[in-house]
């Protein structure tokens, strides 16, 4: 279970102000602009990530531990078994911050920051579980080269090839969301056009939902779209200011997501075999889109603390590493280490193993990446 994702990056934009009359030309007064990074959205996306974690140590009812995860954890079942609602919060939060680092880019910057951000911890996610499960396998678990081979392309989901890790199934819900983006990163990013693409895209994802149609939904994700959208509207609402029609997109986006989580509840208790109320989960998206709001909204400014920033910078690599490899280590270890040391350890083991990957795997490797691509951008343009 589990996107993503989710791999965003914040940059660090200037703010021009709200639009008085053409919606591309007016600017805040002077001392409105504000700039550095969203402490408080890398908070948010180290919440998420915990979220899913939860839902995959505690939650999951695959055999994980030696009896079912609610006899296991009596108390901790219920609150962790609304985990996987931390995949929408990720693409909430993406659609801000892809709106955000896109501004100002051309198409061919946008396309090197996405592929810089997502593939070095990516790669390297893919290894470290083919290595554990050839190292360290369960009596269950099998994986063909040539189904890892396809994984590294991250188009798995696509081609109709299981993931070597079952969250990567948010990836391709991400990469496509870049690639709708960039139609407007390609034409030159405006208010204009990031309100019109929210728009279009909320009306085409509505007729991709009645039409039923396979490569609509491929293209539109009538399911995931909402998220995107509305992180989008709250990032025109920071750069610029709060209007009626980023109020309704944003409305609108949270009463048809709400609807849409039924069924994606249904599939997350399929995975845990027995059902949970449905009211926490419209709790817990109205508390998401509040707190976007309150980002959007400027209020909250006084979370800069550097710890989020390092937290955020965790987040990406915890999500791809910490579902196949921690089922190993538990199922491995659950019945030589009390659970309740078992757990925290075992979180505690891969944020501190995120770390590692984020600095000295991703870091260096997205640089090199980078270097390369841009340089191949170069000839590309000179022919």
């Amino acid at each position: 279970m589990l996107h993503s994702t989710l791999p965003v990056q914040q940059e660090h934009p200037e703010r021009p102000g709200p639009p008085a009359g053409p919606l591309e030309t007016a600017r805040r007064p002077a001392g409105g602009e504000r700039r550095g990074r969203l402490a408080a959205l890398d908070g948010l996306r180290l919440f998420a990530a915990l979220m899913v974690v939860a839902y995959h140590y505690v939650a999951f009812g695959s055999g994980i531990w030696e009896r079912p995860s609610a006899a296991v954890f009596p108390t901790a079942f219920l609150p962790a078994s609304y985990g996987w609602l931390g995949v929408q919060l990720f693409f909430l939060v993406s659609g801000f911050v892809i709106c955000m680092s896109g501004w100002g880019k051309s198409v061919g910057q946008f396309a090197v920051s996405r592929v810089t951000r997502l593939f070095p911890a990516y790669w390297f996610g893919v290894l470290l579980v083919t290595l554990a499960v050839y190292l360290w396998p369960a009596v269950d678990e099998t994986l063909r080269p040539r189904d890892v081979a396809v994984n590294l392309t991250m188009l798995q989901s696509p081609l109709g090839v299981d993931s070597v890790d079952g969250v990567y199934w948010t990836l391709w819900v991400e990469m496509r969301f870049y690639l709708l983006f960039a139609l407007i990163a390609w034409r030159g990013l405006t208010y204009r056009r990031a309100v019109g693409f929210c728009a279009v895209w909320g009306f085409a994802g509505v007729i991709a939902a009645a039409v039923h149609n396979p490569v609509l939904d491929q293209i539109l994700m009538p399911e995931d779209c909402w998220y995107f959208i509305a992180g989008i509207a709250f990032y025109l609402m920071y750069r610029f200011r709060p209007n009626m029609a980023l109020w309704l997109i944003v409305g609108s986006c949270f009463l048809i997501a709400q609807h849409a989580l039924v069924d994606a509840q249904a599939r997350a208790e399929g995975h845990m075999g027995r059902h949970v109320p449905h009211w926490p989960t419209t709790a817990l998206l109205t508390l998401f889109f509040v707190a976007v709001a309150a980002v959007a909204l400027g209020r909250t400014r006084r979370l800069d603390r550097r710890w989020l920033t390092t937290a955020g910078a965790l987040t990406y690599p915890l999500y791809l590493i910490h579902e196949r490899v921690g089922w190993l280590v538990i199922r491995h270890t659950a019945g030589l280490v009390p659970r309740y040391v078992l757990l925290p350890a075992l979180v505690l083991g891969m944020l501190q193993a995120a770390w590692l990957v984020h600095r000295y795997v991703e870091r260096p490797l997205a640089g090199v990446l980078g270097r390369g691509l841009r340089r191949a951008a170069t000839d590309i343009r000179a022919g």
